[in-house]
Protein backbone atom coordinates (compact mmCIF):
# COMPACT_ATOMS: atom_id res chain seq x y z
CA UNK A 1 0.00 0.00 0.00
CA UNK A 2 1.28 3.44 -0.89
CA UNK A 3 1.96 5.79 1.98
CA UNK A 4 0.05 9.02 2.09
CA UNK A 5 2.07 12.12 1.29
CA UNK A 6 1.38 15.43 2.96
CA UNK A 7 0.42 17.89 0.25
CA UNK A 8 1.85 21.32 0.95
CA UNK A 9 0.49 24.44 -0.69
CA UNK A 10 3.56 26.09 -2.20
CA UNK A 11 4.08 28.57 -5.00
CA UNK A 12 4.97 27.03 -8.34
CA UNK A 13 8.40 27.59 -9.80
CA UNK A 14 8.45 28.91 -13.36
CA UNK A 15 11.37 27.43 -15.31
CA UNK A 16 11.86 29.04 -18.73
CA UNK A 17 8.13 29.49 -19.11
CA UNK A 18 7.33 26.02 -17.70
CA UNK A 19 5.53 25.78 -14.37
CA UNK A 20 7.34 23.25 -12.18
CA UNK A 21 5.18 22.65 -9.12
CA UNK A 22 6.56 20.72 -6.15
CA UNK A 23 5.77 17.02 -6.66
CA UNK A 24 3.14 15.24 -4.54
CA UNK A 25 3.78 11.71 -5.88
CA UNK A 26 0.17 10.86 -6.57
CA UNK A 27 0.09 7.98 -9.05
CA UNK A 28 -2.60 8.34 -11.68
CA UNK A 29 -3.42 7.23 -15.20
CA UNK A 30 -1.37 8.37 -18.17
CA UNK A 31 -2.76 11.77 -19.26
CA UNK A 32 -4.16 12.52 -22.68
CA UNK A 33 -2.94 15.09 -25.16
CA UNK A 34 0.60 14.60 -26.38
CA UNK A 35 1.19 11.96 -23.70
CA UNK A 36 -1.67 9.77 -24.91
CA UNK A 37 0.83 7.90 -27.08
CA UNK A 38 2.23 6.33 -23.88
CA UNK A 39 -1.15 4.79 -23.00
CA UNK A 40 -0.53 1.95 -25.44
CA UNK A 41 2.21 0.52 -23.21
CA UNK A 42 2.00 2.28 -19.84
CA UNK A 43 -0.69 2.45 -17.16
CA UNK A 44 0.73 4.55 -14.32
CA UNK A 45 1.95 8.14 -14.35
CA UNK A 46 3.59 10.71 -12.08
CA UNK A 47 5.01 14.15 -12.73
CA UNK A 48 8.13 15.37 -10.95
CA UNK A 49 8.86 19.07 -11.52
CA UNK A 50 7.58 18.68 -15.09
CA UNK A 51 9.46 15.44 -15.79
CA UNK A 52 7.20 12.56 -16.81
CA UNK A 53 7.42 9.20 -15.04
CA UNK A 54 5.62 6.19 -16.53
CA UNK A 55 5.00 2.64 -15.31
CA UNK A 56 3.55 -0.41 -17.01
CA UNK A 57 0.51 -2.28 -15.67
CA UNK A 58 2.72 -4.95 -14.07
CA UNK A 59 5.07 -2.45 -12.41
CA UNK A 60 4.53 -2.32 -8.63
CA UNK A 61 3.21 1.20 -7.93
CA UNK A 62 5.29 1.51 -4.75
CA UNK A 63 8.49 0.98 -6.70
CA UNK A 64 7.45 3.44 -9.38
CA UNK A 65 6.69 6.02 -6.71
CA UNK A 66 10.07 5.35 -5.12
CA UNK A 67 11.88 6.10 -8.38
CA UNK A 68 9.90 9.34 -8.67
CA UNK A 69 10.93 10.31 -5.14
CA UNK A 70 14.59 9.64 -5.96
CA UNK A 71 14.22 11.87 -9.03
CA UNK A 72 12.80 14.65 -6.87
CA UNK A 73 15.68 14.27 -4.41
CA UNK A 74 18.29 14.49 -7.15
CA UNK A 75 16.65 17.59 -8.67
CA UNK A 76 15.85 19.26 -5.34
CA UNK A 77 18.65 17.96 -3.16
CA UNK A 78 18.12 20.49 -0.37
CA UNK A 79 14.40 19.59 -0.44
CA UNK A 80 13.11 23.14 -0.18
CA UNK A 81 10.43 22.49 -2.80
CA UNK A 82 12.34 24.12 -5.66
CA UNK A 83 14.76 22.48 -8.13
CA UNK A 84 18.35 23.33 -7.27
CA UNK A 85 19.43 23.96 -10.87
CA UNK A 86 16.59 25.45 -12.94
CA UNK A 87 18.81 25.47 -16.03
CA UNK A 88 19.23 21.71 -15.88
CA UNK A 89 15.52 21.13 -15.25
CA UNK A 90 14.54 23.44 -18.12
CA UNK A 91 16.90 21.55 -20.41
CA UNK A 92 15.35 18.22 -19.45
CA UNK A 93 11.84 19.55 -20.02
CA UNK A 94 12.78 21.04 -23.38
CA UNK A 95 14.19 17.66 -24.42
CA UNK A 96 11.03 15.84 -23.29
CA UNK A 97 13.13 13.73 -20.93
CA UNK A 98 11.18 11.02 -19.14
CA UNK A 99 11.66 8.02 -16.86
CA UNK A 100 9.87 4.72 -17.40
CA UNK A 101 9.70 1.49 -15.42
CA UNK A 102 8.72 -2.06 -16.34
CA UNK A 103 8.35 -5.10 -14.13
CA UNK A 104 11.62 -6.66 -15.25
CA UNK A 105 14.38 -6.50 -17.84
CA UNK A 106 12.57 -8.75 -20.28
CA UNK A 107 9.51 -6.50 -20.21
CA UNK A 108 11.65 -3.43 -20.76
CA UNK A 109 13.36 -5.03 -23.75
CA UNK A 110 9.93 -5.93 -25.14
CA UNK A 111 8.68 -2.35 -25.33
CA UNK A 112 8.03 -0.88 -28.76
CA UNK A 113 10.08 2.30 -28.42
CA UNK A 114 9.06 3.50 -31.87
CA UNK A 115 5.57 4.18 -30.55
CA UNK A 116 6.68 7.12 -28.43
CA UNK A 117 9.81 8.02 -30.39
CA UNK A 118 7.70 8.65 -33.48
CA UNK A 119 5.75 11.15 -31.36
CA UNK A 120 8.94 13.06 -30.51
CA UNK A 121 9.83 11.41 -27.20
CA UNK A 122 13.37 10.19 -27.80
CA UNK A 123 14.99 10.87 -24.44
CA UNK A 124 13.73 8.29 -21.98
CA UNK A 125 15.61 6.41 -19.28
CA UNK A 126 14.43 2.89 -18.58
CA UNK A 127 14.46 1.03 -15.30
CA UNK A 128 12.93 -2.25 -14.16
CA UNK A 129 11.25 -2.99 -10.87
CA UNK A 130 13.35 -6.04 -10.04
CA UNK A 131 16.42 -3.80 -9.69
CA UNK A 132 14.52 -1.18 -7.68
CA UNK A 133 15.11 -1.91 -4.00
CA UNK A 134 13.82 0.77 -1.64
CA UNK A 135 15.06 0.14 1.87
CA UNK A 136 16.34 -3.35 1.11
CA UNK A 137 19.64 -5.13 1.46
CA UNK A 138 20.25 -5.10 -2.30
CA UNK A 139 21.66 -2.03 -4.02
CA UNK A 140 18.90 0.26 -5.26
CA UNK A 141 19.41 0.84 -8.99
CA UNK A 142 17.23 3.96 -8.81
CA UNK A 143 20.33 5.75 -7.54
CA UNK A 144 21.99 4.94 -10.86
CA UNK A 145 19.26 5.00 -13.49
CA UNK A 146 17.61 8.19 -12.26
CA UNK A 147 20.95 9.98 -12.04
CA UNK A 148 21.70 8.87 -15.61
CA UNK A 149 18.53 10.67 -16.72
CA UNK A 150 19.51 13.88 -14.90
CA UNK A 151 23.09 14.00 -16.15
CA UNK A 152 22.61 12.62 -19.66
CA UNK A 153 19.53 14.66 -20.55
CA UNK A 154 20.16 17.61 -18.26
CA UNK A 155 23.75 18.47 -17.41
CA UNK A 156 25.25 17.24 -20.69
CA UNK A 157 23.12 19.68 -22.67
CA UNK A 158 22.80 22.52 -20.17
CA UNK A 159 26.63 22.71 -19.95
CA UNK A 160 27.84 21.12 -23.20
CA UNK A 161 31.46 22.26 -22.88
CA UNK A 162 31.70 20.97 -19.33
CA UNK A 163 29.46 17.91 -19.01
CA UNK A 164 29.03 17.14 -22.70
CA UNK A 165 29.47 13.44 -23.42
CA UNK A 166 32.05 13.76 -26.19
CA UNK A 167 35.80 14.14 -26.54
CA UNK A 168 37.33 17.38 -25.29
CA UNK A 169 34.84 18.43 -22.62
CA UNK A 170 35.88 18.90 -19.02
CA UNK A 171 34.16 15.66 -18.05
CA UNK A 172 35.70 13.76 -20.97
CA UNK A 173 39.21 14.86 -20.01
CA UNK A 174 38.61 13.51 -16.52
CA UNK A 175 37.27 10.29 -18.04
CA UNK A 176 40.39 9.84 -20.18
CA UNK A 177 42.58 10.18 -17.12
CA UNK A 178 40.46 7.73 -15.13
CA UNK A 179 40.69 5.14 -17.93
CA UNK A 180 44.42 5.63 -18.45
CA UNK A 181 44.06 7.17 -21.91
CA UNK A 182 41.64 8.26 -24.60
CA UNK A 183 39.72 5.28 -25.97
CA UNK A 184 36.86 5.77 -28.43
CA UNK A 185 36.06 2.10 -27.99
CA UNK A 186 36.44 -0.12 -24.97
CA UNK A 187 40.03 -1.44 -25.05
CA UNK A 188 40.80 -5.12 -24.70
CA UNK A 189 42.85 -4.27 -21.63
CA UNK A 190 43.02 -1.05 -19.66
CA UNK A 191 46.42 0.41 -18.71
CA UNK A 192 47.71 -0.43 -15.27
CA UNK A 193 46.66 2.22 -12.80
CA UNK A 194 43.29 3.00 -14.42
CA UNK A 195 40.52 3.25 -11.85
CA UNK A 196 37.53 3.20 -14.22
CA UNK A 197 37.62 0.03 -16.30
CA UNK A 198 34.12 -0.52 -17.66
CA UNK A 199 34.37 -3.33 -20.19
CA UNK A 200 30.93 -3.42 -21.83
CA UNK A 201 31.76 -3.09 -25.53
CA UNK A 202 28.25 -1.84 -26.33
CA UNK A 203 28.97 1.28 -24.26
CA UNK A 204 30.41 3.92 -26.60
CA UNK A 205 32.43 6.97 -25.56
CA UNK A 206 29.37 9.02 -24.63
CA UNK A 207 28.01 6.12 -22.61
CA UNK A 208 31.35 5.85 -20.80
CA UNK A 209 31.04 9.52 -19.84
CA UNK A 210 27.60 8.87 -18.36
CA UNK A 211 28.76 5.84 -16.39
CA UNK A 212 31.90 7.56 -15.13
CA UNK A 213 29.97 10.57 -13.84
CA UNK A 214 27.56 8.25 -12.03
CA UNK A 215 30.40 6.42 -10.29
CA UNK A 216 32.14 9.63 -9.25
CA UNK A 217 29.02 11.37 -7.93
CA UNK A 218 27.58 8.40 -6.03
CA UNK A 219 30.96 7.48 -4.54
CA UNK A 220 31.37 10.99 -3.19
CA UNK A 221 27.82 10.79 -1.79
CA UNK A 222 28.52 7.49 -0.01
CA UNK A 223 26.47 5.02 -2.08
CA UNK A 224 29.32 2.62 -2.86
CA UNK A 225 31.21 2.34 0.41
CA UNK A 226 30.21 -1.04 1.81
CA UNK A 227 32.17 -4.27 1.79
CA UNK A 228 29.66 -5.93 -0.53
CA UNK A 229 29.56 -3.03 -2.97
CA UNK A 230 33.35 -2.87 -3.12
CA UNK A 231 33.38 -6.53 -4.10
CA UNK A 232 30.58 -6.08 -6.65
CA UNK A 233 32.05 -3.05 -8.40
CA UNK A 234 35.79 -3.66 -8.05
CA UNK A 235 36.33 -4.81 -11.64
CA UNK A 236 34.75 -1.61 -12.94
CA UNK A 237 35.42 1.13 -10.38
CA UNK A 238 38.08 1.53 -7.71
CA UNK A 239 37.35 4.85 -5.99
CA UNK A 240 34.41 3.81 -3.85
CA UNK A 241 34.24 6.73 -1.40
CA UNK A 242 34.69 10.49 -1.11
CA UNK A 243 38.25 10.34 0.17
CA UNK A 244 39.44 8.15 -2.69
CA UNK A 245 37.79 10.29 -5.36
CA UNK A 246 39.16 13.47 -3.80
CA UNK A 247 42.72 12.17 -3.52
CA UNK A 248 43.07 10.09 -6.70
CA UNK A 249 40.72 11.92 -9.08
CA UNK A 250 40.88 15.52 -7.83
CA UNK A 251 39.77 17.10 -11.11
CA UNK A 252 36.46 15.28 -11.25
CA UNK A 253 36.02 15.84 -7.52
CA UNK A 254 36.45 19.57 -8.05
CA UNK A 255 34.00 19.45 -10.96
CA UNK A 256 31.18 17.61 -9.23
CA UNK A 257 31.50 19.59 -5.99
CA UNK A 258 31.65 23.00 -7.71
CA UNK A 259 28.64 24.84 -6.20
CA UNK A 260 27.83 26.66 -9.44
CA UNK A 261 26.63 23.42 -11.04
CA UNK A 262 24.55 22.37 -8.04
CA UNK A 263 25.00 18.65 -8.44
CA UNK A 264 23.60 16.64 -5.52
CA UNK A 265 25.56 16.91 -2.30
CA UNK A 266 23.46 14.39 -0.34
CA UNK A 267 22.52 10.86 -1.31
CA UNK A 268 18.77 10.42 -1.89
CA UNK A 269 17.14 8.25 0.75
CA UNK A 270 13.66 7.86 -0.72
CA UNK A 271 12.12 10.23 1.83
CA UNK A 272 11.64 13.51 0.02
CA UNK A 273 10.69 16.26 2.47
CA UNK A 274 9.81 13.73 5.18
CA UNK A 275 12.69 14.64 7.51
Amino acid sequence: MLRRVLILILPCLVVSGVVAAPPVFNIGPVPGGELAVFRKQFTYYLNVFGIHVFGTATTPPAKLRHAAVILAEYLDNDEDGNPDNPKVLATMIQRNAFLFMTANERALDGLDHDVFQDAGFHHGQGQFATETNPGGDEFDASLEEVLHLVTHEGYAYAYPEVFGERSGTTLAKCLDQARGGHFKRVPRRYPKGAWFTYDDRTCDYGCQCTEYLYWAVTSVLGAQDTVRRREDIGREWRLYNRELVKSRDPKVYELITDPKYKLPSRLPDGKYREK
